[in-house]
């Protein structure tokens, strides 16, 4: 489904003269048509499979001898993301650290922040955030294990009531293997990497 871009233009002229200004005024005149731009990139994952970029997995069981499993977790670090906070329509931004644990397939690392970017493309809350890319691969793949961390930084927290503007929220979500705290804990000391 795509944005209805026209509406949101109309909608958002309407908008400027609610908050008393005037959308002819220099400045202002391409607004609406700007506003409506944006709102189609931050909202293109509605209605869009997830799982899709998951789709054309790859057997690590079958191939070169030795033909083996893999006995470790694969994780992909720091896949930067932006949501709309579905409560205040602000932006929230951050990473995605996702870990899991393969059974005979893998998918290609690049596929991973398709996955994210889908999720975060749509109204969110970042605690749904990470279930859902959870769920996502955890449902797609034969993993034994999936670790989403989420990092971001919410607009509603830095720009509106007590303005904390150096706070960040942290999500864990895990599935399989990894609802154990202590299979993850390794993990978790991987992905913070020592940063501070």
């Amino acid at each position: 489904m795509a944005v209805d871009t026209e509406r949101v233009a109309a909608l958002v002229r309407e908008l400027l003269v609610a908050i008393g200004e005037d959308p002819d005024r220099p400045g202002l005149g391409r607004t609406p048509q700007r506003v409506a731009e944006a709102y189609s990139e931050f909202f293109s994952g509605i209605g869009r499979d997830a799982a899709e970029p998951l789709s054309h997995p790859i057997s690590v069981a079958r191939g070169p001898e030795p033909e083996t499993l893999s006995s470790g977790a694969v994780v992909l670090r720091d896949i930067a993301f932006r949501s709309v906070c579905e409560h205040h329509l602000l932006l929230f931004r951050g990473v995605a650290h996702i870990a899991y644990l393969p059974g005979e397939q893998v998918v290609g690392l690049g596929a991973l922040p398709k996955v994210v970017d889908i999720l975060a493309s749509r109204p969110q809350v970042q605690e749904r955030l990470g279930e859902q890319i959870a769920d996502t691969i955890a449902h797609s793949l034969d993993a034994r294990g999936v670790l989403v961390i989420i990092d971001a930084r919410h607009g509603c927290v830095t720009m509106r009531g007590d303005r904390q503007p150096d706070a960040s929220t942290l999500t864990i979500a895990a599935r399989g293997e990894f609802t154990d705290p202590t299979a993850r804990t390794e993990l978790v000391a991987l992905i913070s990497g020592g940063r501070s």
